[in-house]
């Protein structure tokens, strides 16, 4: 899990990688004041959200995917940064996308159902990054704040943690399920064009672009008259765009309307404004409560009373169909009564259920959570395909050890999600019965208890993160000396709100996110940006911003902190040997011990070890290198 969190702040730094942050701070900052942009084309094209862009997407596992074209990022990372650069401009000024590839992926536990998928050639993914890291920051100044899917430092989990609130201590106990039938494929362009210029996105230029983004020709199918296209990079925040409108008018119906009773204003630990006095003087009004969690196109909406619900139901069909010309789905929508029936939303079904008395004497009632039925469905087959593959190892594919750690990752995965749910342990322990029969089974004297381990003092290799979430556990289990994480070992965890201080485009909102950006020198990391190598690939420019971060600024044999001037980019395998740009390829060191990883005068070796005076280790680290480079060891 910490390398998930270590991503999550890698992403947030590119922007800062590349001297992009403050014009997205900018964007941010205008788009709040209610400003319009008429030349965002412009700054679409400048090199520092090419290269942005480029870092953003090249990670991406769909970046080895193919399109029409049959190209992937690999054909992109070859060319130079002045090509890529000049390539994405040319290609701005009159933009005509390719043809989109069609795929299909299983859609649930119903192998009949398709789920489609649209994947661009990887050119015009890397144009719609582009327009995505202008667009965002000036569309999350005009997104409400109870919308949490596909949005920069927000959550299943925040969104888990409001409807927890909706129902626990607002008392909102009948909620409003409305399924949008195949919303992704029913999404009016002139529609969504609009609502993109209401937000203030006046360039004509742009949104022409957007349009030919959105009917993009779809190999051996043609021209789509509606929907966003499921797999595009933009296609996410467009959603967004499209029900933000929802999002405000079921605001507009209570919570955003001005009251005349007076009320304290205060600010919440988190930073946010407190709206507790506010609703409390809403609650003496005639007015209707109702408030509104979505994520992505799945949304609740939860009131006071079935009277309440029941209008508000026909209300957003209605206005669903007028205002966006979206139709819900009969069968899947609903109102439910949440002390009498679950209601599903993410994975979990959740309802309230009397847990003694408030202060005021009225039942207190409180959130009882369990994984939804569809979800166990699908993990239990998943365990057994996976301590298969620990029994067979895939016919050579892979090692024994990469098999039990692909199983410990799925545990581990459905344990940090399904967490939120308060019947967790009821739900999952079931399991651990059922898997130690199967490990049993399949495995027979291959696999050892926890005891038996620690009675017959077999040595195990158990990773940091497994031994402190589940050292202590009696199912733990060891295949080969490798832990088995244990699916029945498990206990809740509350959800966590959202910090409202958290935000990507302010100072004061990144401070929290990334901590550690100021133990480098941002100003040596600009250099780097500005001054890109010439006639090297954007590949490797881009890998030496990241090995500057990585390092923490200092060479990784001396140690040293590198300074402008004296910052080599090392090929560990020289490129003549058949070398590559890639990132485990490289490492950054300072010019003595460049020029001393390929000396072979012995008077030049002994002058820079003079000079570095390394120790053991760091000798060992220069050793190694020199290696690579078939020159005898030192």
């Amino acid at each position: 899990m910490a390398t998930g969190k270590a991503k999550k702040k890698d992403k947030l730094r590119h922007a800062e990688y590349y001297d992009f942050q403050a014009i997205q701070d900018k964007l941010y900052a205008d788009s709040n004041k209610g400003k319009v942009f008429k030349h965002l084309v412009e700054i679409i094209a400048l090199p520092e959200n090419i290269r942005l862009a480029y870092r953003n997407i090249k990670k991406n596992h769909g970046s080895t995917t193919p399109g029409t074209d049959g190209k992937t990022i690999t054909e992109l990372s070859a060319l130079s940064d002045e090509q890529l650069i000049c390539a994405v401009q040319r290609k701005l000024n009159w933009y005509v996308p390719q043809s989109v590839r069609r795929v299909e992926i299983p859609k649930g536990n119903d192998p009949m159902k398709k789920r489609p998928l649209g994947i661009p050639t990887i050119m015009d993914r890397l144009i719609q990054q582009c327009v995505l890291q202008v667009m965002e920051p000036i569309c999350e100044a005009k997104f409400h704040d109870h919308s949490y899917g596909f949005r920069p430092n927000r959550n299943q989990q925040h969104a888990i943690a409001q409807v927890h609130k909706d129902m626990q201590r607002s008392n909102l106990h009948y909620v409003v399920d409305i399924d949008i039938k195949g919303f992704f494929d029913n999404v009016n362009h002139g529609k969504l064009l609009k609502q993109l210029w209401a937000m203030g996105i006046h360039d004509k230029k742009l949104l022409s672009i957007i349009s030919a983004m959105l009917k993009a020709e779809v190999a051996g199918i043609g021209f789509p008259e509606v929907g966003t296209p499921q797999g595009g990079i933009i296609s996410p925040l467009l959603s967004n765009v499209v029900l933000n409108e929802l999002d405000w008018w079921l605001a507009s119906q209570w919570e955003e309307i001005p009251t005349e009773f007076p009320y304290k204003e205060s600010v919440n630990y988190n930073g946010s404004v407190s709206k507790s006095h506010k609703f409390a003087a809403l609650r003496r009004t005639r007015l209707k409560e109702v408030t509104c969690v979505r994520y992505a196109d799945d949304f609740k909406i939860f009131t006071n009373s079935y009277q309440n619900a029941v209008k508000l139901f026909h209300a957003t069909k209605s206005w669903l169909h007028e205002r966006l010309s979206l139709e819900i789905s009969p069968e899947k929508s609903k109102v439910i009564n949440l002390k009498e029936q679950y209601s599903e939303f993410l994975g979990f079904k959740l309802k309230v259920i009397p847990r003694g008395k408030r202060s005021n004497g009225h039942t207190k009632y409180v959130v009882e959570s369990h994984i939804r039925e569809k979800s166990i469905a699908k993990i239990k087959p998943n365990l057994k395909r996976l301590i298969y593959d620990i029994e067979f190892l895939s016919q050579g594919k892979r090692t024994e050890y990469q098999a039990i750690c692909r199983y410990n990752v799925y545990v581990m995965g459905i344990h940090d999600y399904y967490q939120l749910a308060t019947k967790v342990c009821d739900d999952l322990t079931p399991f651990a019965l059922s898997v130690h029969k199967s490990l049993r089974a399949r495995l027979k004297e291959r696999v050892k208890t926890a005891k038996q381990v620690r009675k017959k003092k077999i040595p195990c290799e158990v990773p940091k993160v497994i031994r402190e979430r589940y050292g202590k556990s009696k199912q733990l289990r060891y295949v080969a000396g490798h832990a088995v994480v244990p699916i029945g070992y498990i206990r809740h965890k509350p959800p966590k709100s959202m910090n409202r201080k958290i935000n990507s485009y302010t100072p004061e909102g990144r401070a929290e996110i990334h901590k550690n950006l100021d133990r480098i020198d941002i100003t040596v990391l600009h250099y780097l940006m500005r001054n890109p190598v010439l006639y090297r690939t954007i590949e490797y420019n881009d890998n030496r911003l990241s090995l500057y971060s990585a390092q923490m600024g200092k060479c990784a044999v001396s140690g040293k902190v590198l300074s402008i001037g004296d910052i080599h980019c090392h090929h560990k395998v020289p490129r003549y040997l058949g070398g590559k740009d890639n990132y485990q390829n490289l490492v950054l060191v300072c010019e003595d011990v460049h020029h001393l990883i390929h000396a072979t005068n012995p008077d030049t070796i002994r002058k820079y070890m003079e000079i570095l005076n390394l120790d053991q280790k760091q000798k060992e680290k220069l050793n190694k290198l020199r290696s690579l480079v078939h020159v005898e060891s030192y």
